[in-house]
């Protein structure tokens, strides 16, 4: 026999006295708990200790990054704006947002192996004509640096920052661990000076189990008043959540954390409802066919990016909708970040048939027709919607 300590997690500083019994003459005793309430506390310590250190330097890189997002926004020059061959923005801030993530994920865990699934590649700026944005992408990451007081750090040259932006190519899917990145999830939102969000999710053998939400733009208090009068000193959230232990919102500033939960509401006809702010990004036709099924009330609240997702999961609204038009396929790192904030927060996200999201299938999200998210109470209620919505839509056709 062989006599162990485990700390019990359930009160800290007192141990928890565990007699395990070796099954087999193996290397590494192999442990047997005969207390199924001891195997669960040792679980539970594992759940919650496992990501630690992933979810602080996860916090650090998303915070830094959207530091360097607002210094941009604030000051947004007309040559910061390109043009991809898909037509979408891309500015010097998700450039500089991608380098910087990345950066700071490989230093702070260094020995972890290294997988970053992100949007965003540097094929552009190693053109000739892009050497200007490339020197102000490069300056901007180093100030961010320094800003933050890492003095260990030398001054990333333009060749760093275009490798650390490449380490986004990996392909991700379902063996090992993959970071997911969108470097500033509503791009267009952030060329208006409206919503965006820097999403970075965790994906362990196919499962998100970390995600943070930085959403610079996002008041502090709750959107669901539309005649609140909000101070500048009010907005700039963070959201992240871990596994098995719950979703929290801190403002981006760092202070004290809240443990957030999704709305409670289970009468249809009480709940509000989120949709993207782009008509071209959501058919807003079937949101509305949808929410006029569930007898919803009060109008869509539209704003861009993951950061519906937070405050969806802080209760601001009660039901998310998202329907692209048809041939668009779905990244996993749109909904990464903003799912698992919203699952650990009590709520539920799934494809328009109701199946789980699925992201360990690489770069995409294959699913059926959108995503919706609600709580677990209304979700019954919001399939069925969805699928006769979906029905009259076809047979229209």
């Amino acid at each position: 026999m062989v006599a162990s300590i485990v700390q019990n997690p359930l009160k800290l500083g007192t141990t928890l006295h565990l007699t395990p019994t070796i099954l087999a003459p193996i290397s590494r005793p192999l442990l047997f708990f005969s207390n199924p309430l001891q195997l669960r506390a040792v679980r539970r310590a594992s759940v919650s200790m496992s990501y630690d250190r992933q979810l602080a330097a996860a916090k650090k890189a998303a915070s830094l990054a959207a530091r360097l997002c607002q210094k941009v926004q604030k000051a947004l020059l007309q040559s910061d704006v390109q043009s991809k061959f898909d037509r979408t923005p891309v500015t010097v801030a998700d450039y500089g947002s991608q380098a910087l993530v990345s950066f700071i994920l490989e230093k702070e865990l260094p020995s972890m192996s290294f997988s970053l699934v992100a949007e965003e590649d540097s094929e552009d700026l190693r053109k000739e004509e892009a050497q200007g944005t490339l020197k102000r992408i490069t300056d901007l990451v180093n100030e961010t640096l320094a800003s933050d007081g890492m003095t260990d750090v030398s001054p990333l040259s333009e060749e760093d920052v275009l490798v650390a932006i490449d380490n986004g190519k990996s392909e991700g899917g379902p063996r090992g661990q993959h970071w997911v990145l969108d470097p500033i999830d509503g791009t267009k939102g952030f060329l208006r000076g409206d919503q965006y969000a820097i999403a970075l999710a965790l994906l362990d053998e196919g499962k998100v189990v970390l995600g943070v939400l930085a959403c610079p733009n996002l008041p502090l208090a709750s959107i669901a008043s539309r005649n609140q009068h909000i101070s500048k000193d009010d907005v700039g959230c963070l959201f992240y959540a871990q596994v098995g232990t719950g979703t929290y919102m801190q403002s981006l500033d760092g202070s004290r954390e809240t443990k957030v939960h999704v709305c409670a509401t289970e009468t249809p006809e009480e709940a509000s409802f989120f949709e993207s702010f782009e008509a071209e990004h959501s058919m807003h036709d079937l949101s509305s066919s949808i929410a006029k099924k569930l007898g919803v009330k009060a109008p869509p609240v539209r704003i861009d990016s993951q950061a519906k997702y937070g405050a969806l999961s802080r209760g601001d609204g009660a039901i998310y909708l998202r329907f692209p038009h048809k041939g668009y396929r779905e990244k996993i790192w749109d909904h990464a970040a903003g799912y698992i904030v919203v699952a650990e927060a009590g709520g539920v996200a799934t494809d328009a048939a109701g199946n789980p999201l699925d992201f360990s299938r690489g770069r995409y999200l294959d699913l059926d027709t959108g995503i919706i998210v609600a709580n677990q109470k209304l979700m019954p209620a919001l399939l069925k919607a969805v699928q006769e919505s979906l029905k009259e839509k076809a047979s229209s056709l």
